[in-house]
């Protein structure tokens, strides 16, 4: 079975002590290909030594988090267009969005940090990753007048409902990204999930955050995905097998690795 993990921080402290057997259980579950969202200008560092380290497993995105976005964004953003403008060989732009869950005070700070960085994606050819927290209309806004244009990307962690699931599939060149959150109990992701097409559907998990069912409550990790294809594969009514090449080829396609 060949699994896609379209999102994962292995690069933080979380694996410092054991990344080379987090690495090999995600090989042994048939995961082959982890994608990595940047957050702001200390973890890129980290980032980068991970996916140099695992060179053609490991694949870097750059952008500026939205929780990671305050008055100072200018400089942040400033490192970001640094990092575009060598050829570090980033995959994506992300992960950009808005997050206002914890926090309104750089609401329109948010606003300027994700449109720039999507008109960056435009500029260079790249998908955006999008984390949306509180602030789906918001960023729905943002994106509309680039519905038409060659904009592709993944909203990432979606725990929408199935209006939101739809306003979202109107950007043709989009998937969106399903994770652990689908196994919990009280999820409504399940009953969402049967109204999007299996062909706009990304697996991820956002390690080492949501892990899935049965491991919830412990750190997450690639090789988990498998927990959350599972799961997938029940709400869908197909093999396990299919589910993980289907998904795979999106994510491979929105990443530009697969034609």
């Amino acid at each position: 079975m060949k699994l896609v993990d379209s999102h994962s921080h292995l690069f933080l402290e979380d694996f410092q002590s054991d990344l080379p057997q987090v690495m090999m259980r995600a090989r042994e579950a048939g995961v082959t290909h982890i994608f990595m969202p940047n957050i702001d200008s200390t973890t890129i560092e980290p980032m980068l030594k991970v996916c140099s380290e695992y060179k053609g497993y490991c694949f870097p995105m750059i952008g500026l988090h939205p929780t990671s976005v305050d008055a100072g964004y200018e400089k942040e953003l400033a490192v970001v267009a640094g990092h575009l403008a060598m050829p570090d060989g980033y995959v994506a732009i992300g992960e950009i969005g808005m997050d206002l869950y914890w926090d309104k005070t750089y609401l329109e700070e948010q606003q300027i940090v994700f449109e720039r960085q999507v008109r960056w994606a435009l500029e260079y050819g790249l998908p955006v990753v999008i984390h949306c927290r509180e602030a789906f209309d918001y960023i729905y806004d943002i994106l509309k007048p680039y519905k038409t244009s060659s904009l592709r990307g993944i909203f990432h962690s979606f725990t929408g409902t199935r209006e939101e699931a739809f306003r979202m599939l109107e950007f043709s060149n989009f998937f969106i990204g399903i994770n652990g959150v689908v196994t919990f109990k009280k999820s409504g992701l399940p009953e969402v999930l049967q109204n999007i097409p299996l062909e706009r559907i990304v697996l991820e998990t956002d390690s080492p955050y949501l892990t899935p069912v049965p491991n919830r409550g412990k750190r997450n990790e690639s090789a988990n995905v498998k927990d959350t294809l599972l799961k997938v594969a029940e709400i869908y009514g197909n093999s396990p097998e299919e589910i993980g090449r289907i998904t795979s080829e999106n994510a491979l396609k929105v990443f530009g690795m697969l034609k």
